[in-house]
C-alpha cells in the first residue's frame, strides 16, 4: 500500500491531489510504524537471539545511512568517551541524553526502548520527553521489571527530563 501511494504521489497532477495522496501516505505510514512499534519491536526485543543493534545496523546499510563510528564487541554503539568519533561535539560528563521530542511519534517508544536495551549495568540515560511519559514508564516496567531506577529531573511544562539508571547486575 505504501509503495502504491508513493507511485500515486509521483503521478499526482495538481497540488490538491498531491496533498490528498501525501496525507493518505502519512496515515498509512503512521499505522504501519505503530504496528512495528507496538507489535514487532517488542517481540524482537524480547527474543534473546535477536540483536536490535544488528538490525539497526542492517537498516542503516539498506538505507545507505551513516553507521555509528565506534562499536563495542557486540556491535553496539559505544558511549561517548575519550577518542570517540560519534560527532556529538564533545565528551559531556554524566549520562548521555536522548531527546525524544524530535523523534516522530510513530517510532518514539521503539527508539527509546532500543536505547534503553543498550544501557549496561551501572549505566544510564537521560530522556527528554514532550510530556510526562507515564504510558512509556508502564511499558518499560512490563518489559524489564525493576531493571531501571527512574528519577524525574524536570517536570514540564514543555520538557520532562527523566534519568534512567541500571544498578549493578
Amino acid at each position: 500500500m505504501i509503495t502504491g501511494l508513493v507511485a500515486e504521489l509521483d503521478r499526482a497532477d495538481g497540488v490538491a491531489r498531491a496533498a490528498a495522496t501525501a496525507r493518505a501516505l502519512a496515515a498509512v505510514f503512521d499505522s504501519h510504524a505503530g504496528k512495528e512499534n507496538d507489535l514487532v519491536l517488542p517481540l524482537l526485543a524480547a527474543d534473546p537471539d535477536v540483536s536490535l543493534a544488528a538490525l539497526l545496523d542492517e537498516m542503516h546499510a539498506d538505507l545507505s545511512a551513516p553507521r555509528p563510528a565506534a562499536e563495542d564487541a557486540e556491535g553496539l554503539p559505544q558511549a561517548c568517551g575519550s577518542g570517540h568519533a560519534c560527532g556529538c561535539g564533545g565528551d559531556e560528563p554524566g549520562l548521555p541524553e536522548l531527546d525524544a521530542r524530535s523523534v516522530p511519534h510513530a517510532i518514539r517508544h521503539a527508539t527509546i526502548l532500543g536505547a534503553l536495551s543498550a544501557v549496561p549495568p551501572t549505566g544510564g540515560l537521560v530522556l527528554l520527553a514532550p510530556h510526562d511519559p507515564l504510558p512509556l514508564l508502564r511499558q518499560i516496567d512490563e518489559r524489564w521489571p525493576g531493571r531501571f531506577v527512574v528519577e524525574y529531573r524536570d517536570r514540564g511544562p514543555g520538557t520532562w527530563r527523566l534519568a534512567f539508571t541500571r544498578p549493578a547486575a
